[in-house]
């Protein structure tokens, strides 16, 4: 019986510390900006992208020289929002499958 009501308290504790919501962590503004001082203050140039969905487009920029690289989600209206930053960006060479390998 204590098992359960202590287990219980733990979880309920738990979930009630979580992190904040990921919504009020998002920094957007007009995409246009954002690209300028992107390439302004960290060297960061779009290096790779792809339609998450119709409305959504993904963005990474990174700059090679410092490593430094910046995740946007971009919208039909042209507003983008910073989904992630971090720093040792690094690409990776494309590897051929193996020949009989299934793709």
């Amino acid at each position: 019986m204590y098992k359960r009501i202590l287990s219980a308290a733990l979880l309920f504790g738990m979930a009630c510390t979580g992190p904040p919501a990921w919504a009020q962590a998002l920094a957007c503004a007009p995409r246009a900006g954002l690209v300028t001082k992107l390439e302004a203050d960290y060297g960061e140039t779009l290096s790779a992208r792809g339609l998450q969905n119709p409305n959504a487009l993904l963005e990474v920029f990174a700059s090679q020289e410092s490593g430094s690289f910046t995740v946007l989600i971009s919208r039909p209206d042209g507003i983008s929002c910073i989904l992630s930053t971090g720093t040792h960006w690094m690409v990776e060479p494309v590897v051929p499958p193996k020949k009989g390998a299934a793709s």
